[in-house]
């Protein structure tokens, strides 16, 4: 009897381990409204494939990441992203890159989130202070002041930032685990949606006066990627 229980909780155990490894794939774009009829369908979870037999090197290949990119805007930073819209050949590897171009005195890549990637950043000329700040109740803030050479990673979804507190230009390569990781400015997303968040909503949530509201929702928020 006892080793029929055994088996029994051996089988109850094996079933739930293969629930837990099973799961939808991640979403490679905010959304993907279904439909039934797929001749209506313009867009599939990701991308669609080209037939293997027609790859070519230039499917897998991106030139130019060496030049630096101009910084003159108003956060004083530019990302160029090299993702599955740049290399056609990324698409179903879950991974891409970015080189971040900081103005010295203060540029700052500004607060932002990757809804589906983890980030690892490293640096290669400049001193960065970046951190990312924890989910809710505890919203800690973790910072680290950079130099080249150093690697720190931002966990996926979680707000992070990069500052440059040197006196010279600032340099950082960073590595992404989708091949299309997304990327949601805080201040541009509340401040400059299109169309606008209801003032009264912004006021509550942030504590502010309406006309300090309107005035941050007039604003032209820069994308610096």
């Amino acid at each position: 009897m006892k080793g029929a229980h055994f088996l029994l909780a051996f089988s109850l155990l094996a079933l739930a381990s293969s629930f837990a490894y099973a799961s939808d794939p991640s979403p490679l774009q905010d959304f993907c409204v279904a439909i039934n009829d797929p001749k209506d369908g313009v867009f599939v979870n990701g991308k669609f494939c080209k037939d293997p037999k027609l790859a070519k090197a230039e499917d897998f290949f991106y030139s130019g990441l060496n030049i630096p990119r101009n910084t003159s805007n108003p956060v004083g930073s530019t990302v160029t992203p090299v993702n599955v819209a740049q290399i056609p050949g990324l698409n179903t590897l879950g991974i891409s890159l970015v080189r971040i171009d900081y103005a010295p005195n203060g540029g700052l890549n500004p607060p932002h989130t990757h809804p589906r990637a983890t980030e690892i950043l490293v640096v290669v000329e400049g001193t960065l202070y970046v951190g990312f700040v924890t989910s809710n109740p505890d919203n800690r803030l973790i910072t680290k002041v950079l130099y080249p050479g150093d690697v720190f990673v931002f966990p996926v979804g979680l707000i992070h930032f990069q500052f440059n507190v040197g006196k010279t230009n600032a340099v950082a390569f960073a590595a992404l685990s989708s091949q299309n990781p997304g990327v949601i400015t805080i201040a541009n997303a509340v401040f400059g949606s299109n169309p606008p968040i209801n003032p009264d909503v912004l006021v509550k949530a942030f504590q502010l006066d309406k006309n300090v509201v309107k005035t941050l929702q007039s604003k032209f928020w820069w994308a610096n990627n």
